[in-house]
């Protein structure tokens, strides 16, 4: 049960949650993220951490970048099952789709090298 409900407070978040979807567009690096949400980048490795205990995401270095992925192939039962989910729910909320859009265009060129 502990895994269950680490699961689920991973999900009680906007900004987490917002996370995922924005994965779901493409692998995203902190600064990316950052961009996107408008939080310091501390917050966003903070929700970053939370999916990652919880099975949702997993990191992998490339280049000088660390990207973000969904962790469709998790060792959590739970997480497989929720992330196909996760990717029909909300699909009119403005937000997300917003966010969606700014994912498209964010340019980590750009903005990690400020």
């Amino acid at each position: 049960m502990r895994n269950l409900v680490k699961i689920f407070k991973a999900l009680s978040d906007s900004n987490r949650v917002r996370i995922l979807k924005m994965l779901e567009v493409r692998p995203l690096c902190v600064c990316e993220i950052t961009a996107v949400l408008g939080l310091a980048s501390s917050t966003v490795s903070k929700h970053l951490s939370i999916l990652r205990d919880a099975g949702f995401i997993f990191d992998q270095k490339e280049n000088k970048w660390v990207n973000y992925h969904l962790n469709k192939a998790s060792r959590m039962h739970y997480v497989r099952e929720l992330l196909p989910l996760l990717e029909k729910w909300l699909p009119d909320d403005q937000t997300i789709t917003r966010d969606k859009e700014n994912v498209r265009v964010v340019d980590r060129e750009i903005l990690c090298n400020r």
